[in-house]
């Protein structure tokens, strides 16, 4: 089985990109039926052009629920430890997905993402870093708006409410609950200054924009989950 090189393979291999799409139908069906989950906003996703999708993260089945935002092909980050077995090495390579060294300035996941975006895709990054728990959206990571300011693209917020409970941190088994997922408009990037670079205060104003947003999604998404 292949073993991850370093590099992100742009675009996906044709093999690579039908795998992707058979696993992703069943991943994303067993997520409906299992969680019974609801979807809202789904204009939002660009049809085309690259994006940066940004979740809020409370448990590990968020990534799986990542198969039911649109038709289009989303390559995601996740950490590192992930890839530490053979199996899910290929498994998470084949599905588009590349690891980081979280807690650590990983250069080669920041050039991995530089790449996708400038070819056009749609990237998937938690701006939360790791999972949360609570209802309370706290401080992000600046590396979305910083890659949304750098290559001009929108971030897609999305809130997702009922994750936790269905695995909580800490936890390996997963829950029958249900989950309402929400997803934003989309924000547009901070304009460049003039020497074409959007600064530290763009980023950091865009940043604290999407904490707001991821509020509002996560808050709504919890709702109506307390509705249903």
């Amino acid at each position: 089985m292949p073993r991850w090189s370093g590099e992100v393979q742009v675009p996906m291999a044709g093999w690579q990109d039908v795998l992707y799409r058979g696993v992703r139908a069943v991943v994303g069906g067993f997520c409906r039926l299992f969680w019974r989950v609801r979807v809202r906003g789904l204009e939002h996703i660009p049809a085309a052009g690259p994006f940066i999708l940004s979740p809020v993260h409370r448990s590990n089945v968020d990534t799986p629920l990542v198969a039911l935002m649109g038709r289009r092909t989303l390559r995601f980050m996740g950490k590192d430890a992930m890839w530490k077995f053979r199996v899910s090495d290929w498994f998470f390579t084949s599905m588009g997905g590349f690891p980081v060294h979280r807690g650590t300035p990983d250069r080669d996941a920041l050039r991995s993402c530089e790449r996708l975006l400038a070819d056009g895709q749609a990237l998937v990054i938690f701006p939360e870093g790791t999972r949360r728990s609570g209802p309370v959206v706290d401080k992000l990571f600046e590396g979305p708006a910083y890659l949304a300011g750098k290559f001009q693209v929108p971030i897609v917020p999305v809130g997702i409410g009922g994750s936790e409970g269905a695995m909580p941190k800490g936890k390996k088994g997963i829950r029958p609950v249900k989950i309402s997922i929400v997803v934003g408009d989309p924000i547009p990037p901070p304009a460049p200054t003039e020497s074409g670079r959007v600064g530290r205060k763009g980023v950091r104003a865009l940043t604290d924009q999407l904490q707001r947003r991821l509020q509002e999604l996560f808050d709504e998404a919890q709702a109506d989950v307390a509705r249903r």
